[in-house]
C-alpha cells in the first residue's frame, strides 16, 4: 500500500513561508557511486519467489479474518480488543500486497492480483485499481514530491493541525468508502458528468488534493470494471444487512473499527514513510532517496507496522522493482559496500517515534 490513502479534498496546502536551508532535499546532487552500486549489487534480487507471496497473503488473510471472527463472537471487551488488534494487523499486512501488485509483473505471478482482490481488496473496499496507476506516478523521476504527485504532500511545512486531520481522516475512510462504492458507484453510471467527477477526484488512493485522474483504457479498464462492480455489490449488501438488522450493529461495527484501523495504521506508516521537506520542485534521485525512510533492523516493531517490506521504504525508491522479501538483502550488500560518507546510510532511522516527533517539530515552526 505506499498507502491505503484516500484523496483529503480540503486538505490544506503547504505554508508559503521559505524554507530553511536543511528542508531543501531538493538541492541534493546525486551520489553516483551509491546508485551505480545500487544497480550492480542487485542484479539478481529482481525475481519474485511466487511461494513466498502465495504464503504470506493467504497466511496473513486467514489469521486476519480468523481473528476477525474471535473478535464477533467475544464475550467480553477484553477479547474483543485483543482479537481486534490481531485481526488489524494480519490484515494490514494482506493488505500491503496492493504496494506489489503495482511494482511487479503480473506474468511472474499469475492470478495473484485477482486473489488479492478477492481476499481483500473487495471485503475491504480497496481494490487494486485504487492503487494501479496512480502509485507509479509517486516513483516518476520528474514527478515525485511535485504538485503531480498523487501520494506526495509537504507535511513537514504545513500547519501543525494537518498532522491529526491526516490521522483522523483514515479512521473516517470505511465510511468513505462505503459511500463511494454504494452510492457515488451506481449514481454515476446515470450521469456523465458525475462519472468523471468520480473517476477524476475519487477513485485514487492519494493524498494530493490537486491531483486528477484520467480515465482507464485498455485492459486496465476491464480491471477496474469487475473491481468497481464487485465491491459496489459487496457495499449494498454490508449495508442493506445492517439496515435491516440481518447483521446486528454490534457486529457491523466491529467490522468497521477493523477496517478502520488498518486504514489508520497504514496512515501512520504513511506519516513516516517520507520526510515530507519538499516544497514542490523536482528533485534529483539522490534527493528522492534521502527524502525517505528506511527503519532497518534491529529494530522489531517495524514488522508489524512497516511489513511487506515497506521498513526499507527509501531503498525501495531507489530499486523499486527488487520484491519485497529480497529488500532486506539488498540493504545488507549496500550496507557492507558503500562507506561512511555515502547518502546510503542518511536514511536509516531507529524508529517511528523519532519520526513522528521531528515532523511534529517541523510543523510546529510553521
Amino acid at each position: 500500500m505506499n498507502d491505503l490513502t484516500m484523496p483529503l479534498g480540503g486538505f490544506a496546502r503547504a505554508a508559503d513561508q521559505p524554507m530553511s536551508p536543511h528542508l531543501r532535499p531538493a538541492s541534493s546532487a546525486d551520489d553516483r557511486a551509491m546508485l551505480r552500486a545500487a544497480a550492480d549489487l542487485t542484479r539478481d534480487l529482481n525475481r519474485p519467489n511466487p511461494r513466498i507471496y502465495w504464503a504470506d497473503l493467504i497466511g496473513s488473510a486467514l489469521l486476519g479474518y480468523l481473528a476477525l471472527g474471535a473478535a464477533l463472537l467475544a464475550s467480553s471487551a477484553r477479547d474483543m480488543v485483543v482479537a481486534g488488534l490481531v485481526s488489524v494487523l494480519a490484515l494490514y499486512r494482506a493488505g500491503s500486497f496492493i504496494h506489489e501488485i503495482t511494482h511487479i509483473k503480473h506474468s511472474q505471478l499469475p492470478h495473484f492480483r485477482l486473489a488479492w482482490n478477492i481476499l481483500i481488496g473487495v471485503p475491504l473496499l480497496v481494490p487494486s485499481f485504487l492503487y494501479e496507476g496512480v502509485h507509479n506516478l509517486h516513483h516518476a523521476k520528474t514527478r515525485y514530491g511535485t504538485s503531480e504527485d498523487p501520494e506526495y504532500l509537504p507535511l513537514a511545512l504545513m500547519k501543525p493541525w494537518t498532522l491529526p486531520l491526516f490521522l483522523v481522516f483514515a479512521a473516517l475512510a470505511p465510511l468513505l468508502l462505503i459511500a463511494r462504492f454504494a452510492l457515488a458507484a451506481p449514481l454515476s453510471l446515470l450521469s456523465s458528468r458525475l462519472r468523471a467527477l468520480v473517476v477524476a477526484r475519487y477513485s485514487g488512493l492519494q493524498i494530493n488534493p490537486h491531483f486528477r485522474r484520467r480515465a482507464p483504457e485498455g485492459e486496465f479498464r476491464r480491471q477496474w470494471a469487475w473491481q468497481e462492480a464487485a465491491c459496489s455489490v459487496w457495499a449494498l449488501t454490508l449495508v442493506t444487512l445492517a439496515a435491516t438488522g440481518i447483521v446486528p450493529l454490534r457486529e457491523f461495527a466491529i467490522f468497521l473499527a477493523v477496517a478502520a484501523g488498518v486504514l489508520f495504521l497504514n496512515q501512520v506508516r504513511t506519516l513516516v514513510a517520507h520526510l515530507w521537506e519538499n516544497d514542490g520542485e523536482p528533485m534529483s534521485v539522490t534527493a528522492q532517496y534521502l527524502d525517505s525512510v528506511n527503519v532497518p533492523p534491529p529494530a522489531t516493531l517495524p514488522a508489524l507496522w512497516a511489513p511487506v517490506g515497506l521498513r526499507y521504504h527509501a531503498l525501495h525508491h531507489l530499486l523499486p522493482g527488487v520484491p519485497y522479501h529480497n529488500l532486506g538483502e539488498a540493504h545488507r550488500r549496500l550496507n557492507s559496500a558503500l562507506g561512511e560518507d555515502s547518502a546510503f546510510h542518511a536514511t536509516n532511522h531507529r524508529a517511528l517515534t523519532p519520526l513522528v516527533v521531528r515532523l511534529a517539530r517541523s510543523t510546529l515552526g510553521r
